[in-house]
């Protein structure tokens, strides 16, 4: 498979493209069955130019076409990145790959609002074309160690997850880093949340939503001390509590992301999706109203 990047403005691209092409990464961090050959850098809302030229520089350096506009990446490639660090432009820029059937995938946060998100899932519906976001936190070993033995561990009946939250007006609240907790927290409860409350002060905020089958699920995202990520879970026969390791997360998103390129099918529901944006949208209205319950829809 050929794929293609648009937006160079995030270390992703230079990270997913050592792990599909096989350059300059160990070989336990390889990832078969797709090479980045082409990509459009554009111009960045999030990050200063000198860098947004390294990642440049560096691409082309692993033998990556360097195109002028995105729309010279059809007929050049099967499937598509949108790398952009800016959720505000996604829309803009996966449309003309979508409306040209092109698998897509868009790197988080995968909107910043609630309508551009369903546009999005609109679109890949009219062009019958697979559609897929995610963090890579989404994919830990340890959340998936966890999945594989819930014969063991029961369901899971609640969960907190925590991970730095660092901010940007590119992509408002928990839309710019928190939207690693955020995936965290959906990766073990699944979609099905209703309502949410949030504290929110400058170095930390928590979150605490409730779901329709009555589980209650939590968040901790912070900007102040030491950072860590982690979870723990409270299942039917066992709570876990795990840090988790970030070293194979790209390489475990990047076999899902081939994985969809490569079959047609999404590894997620968009509809899931969806849910998260709204999740981070609705945060963001009970954090100002101190707290309030907000309904994800409605």
């Amino acid at each position: 498979m050929r794929i293609g990047i648009v937006g160079f403005d995030t270390s992703h691209v230079v990270q997913f493209t050592m792990r599909l092409n096989h350059v300059d990464i160990e070989e336990d961090q390889w990832v078969e069955g797709a090479q980045i050959v082409a990509g459009f850098p554009g111009t960045s809302k999030v990050e200063d130019e000198q860098t947004l030229a390294e990642y440049t520089a560096t691409l082309a350096g692993y033998g990556v076409e360097v195109v002028d506009v995105p729309e010279e990446l059809i007929g050049k490639v099967d499937a598509v990145m949108v790398e952009f660090q800016s959720g505000i432009v996604h829309l803009a820029y996966a449309r003309p790959f979508l409306e040209a059937g092109l698998p897509t995938f868009v790197d988080k946060p995968f909107t910043c609002s609630v309508a551009d998100a369903q546009r999005l899932a609109d679109l890949a519906e009219a062009n019958d074309v697979p559609l897929f976001s995610s963090s890579s936190l989404r994919y830990a070993l340890e959340i998936q160690q966890l999945k594989a033995e819930q014969d063991q561990t029961g369901e899971i009946l609640g969960a907190m997850a925590y991970s730095p939250a660092g901010l940007h007006p590119q992509n408002p609240g928990l839309f710019h880093y928190g939207i690693h907790v955020v995936e965290t927290l959906y990766a073990l409860m699944g979609p099905g949340c209703q309502e949410v409350w949030c504290a929110y002060q400058a170095g930390a905020e928590a979150i605490m939503g409730c779901w329709q089958d009555q589980r209650i699920g939590s968040i901790r995202g912070t900007r102040a001390g030491t950072h860590a990520y982690g979870f723990t879970a409270w299942c039917e026969n066992e709570v876990r509590a795990c840090s988790i390791d970030a070293s194979y997360i790209y390489r475990e998103l990047l076999k899902k992301v081939v994985g969809m390129f490569e079959s047609g099918i999404a590894p997620l529901d968009i509809e899931e999706t969806i849910e998260i944006v709204a999740f981070v949208e609705a945060a963001a209205k009970s954090a100002q109203t101190r707290g309030r319950a907000t309904p994800l829809f409605g």
